[in-house]
């Protein structure tokens, strides 16, 4: 358990995809207005990542080496489709919210990345551990940058009105820039600088 816990914590803190290895950073741009379409995206690329990690683990030895990428964007855009057709049955607005995003994840840097790197040299319960810790990772990124952009971009966290009425009768402003993407490039940036002077993202 103890070496588990050690590689979802290296995955998702130390070696963290976006604030460390600077991947996958068009979705935390593209999707993080709200808190809402964070934790949808970050639970789509738990799932993806998951389960291809594991499959690509449990086919490796058959995967002949000249047509793995082929065989691994196979295997993740089949997981993707899945899961945008469920968004798209259970969750219509939110999944008609997120747009082309959820279909990009084919193309997510740490989708191929730990495919390429982990899953194929791994087994598939490490692969699995590997794959958590990476999307966990992905996802408290996508989660912060939400809950501030929606706090100050719109005063409201999942949709609730939080910034009292008495505050906009006193003069607050909610923040314009917030709603756009470089408020998610600042916030990123601030996020790297956070994680570096805390030791986590520079491996420390």
């Amino acid at each position: 358990m103890g070496s588990i816990s050690k590689q979802i914590k290296e995955a998702s803190w130390q070696s963290n995809p976006i604030a460390y290895q600077v991947l996958g950073i068009c979705s935390a741009l593209a999707v993080t207005v709200d808190i809402k379409n964070a934790l949808i995206m970050s639970g789509a690329v738990l799932v993806v990542l998951s389960g291809s990690n594991m499959t690509i683990s449990l086919l490796r030895n058959l995967i002949p080496h000249r047509i793995r990428i082929i065989v691994q964007l196979a295997i993740v855009s089949t997981l993707v489709i899945l899961v945008d057709q469920i968004l798209s049955a259970f969750m219509y607005q939110q999944a008609k919210g997120l747009s082309v995003f959820i279909g990009l994840i084919i193309t997510n840097c740490i989708i191929l990345g730990r495919a390429e790197a982990f899953a194929m040299a791994n087994g598939p319960l490490a692969s699995l551990w590997d794959a958590i810790g990476n999307a966990l990772g992905y996802g408290w990124v996508l989660v912060v940058i939400g809950f501030v952009r929606e706090l100050f971009g719109s005063g409201t966290v999942f949709g609730f009105t939080v910034i009292p009425e008495f505050a906009y009768r006193a003069g607050y402003v909610n923040n314009g820039l917030m709603v756009l993407a470089p408020a998610a490039f600042i916030i990123l940036g601030l996020i790297i600088w956070v994680s570096k002077e805390l030791g986590g993202a520079s491996g420390e």
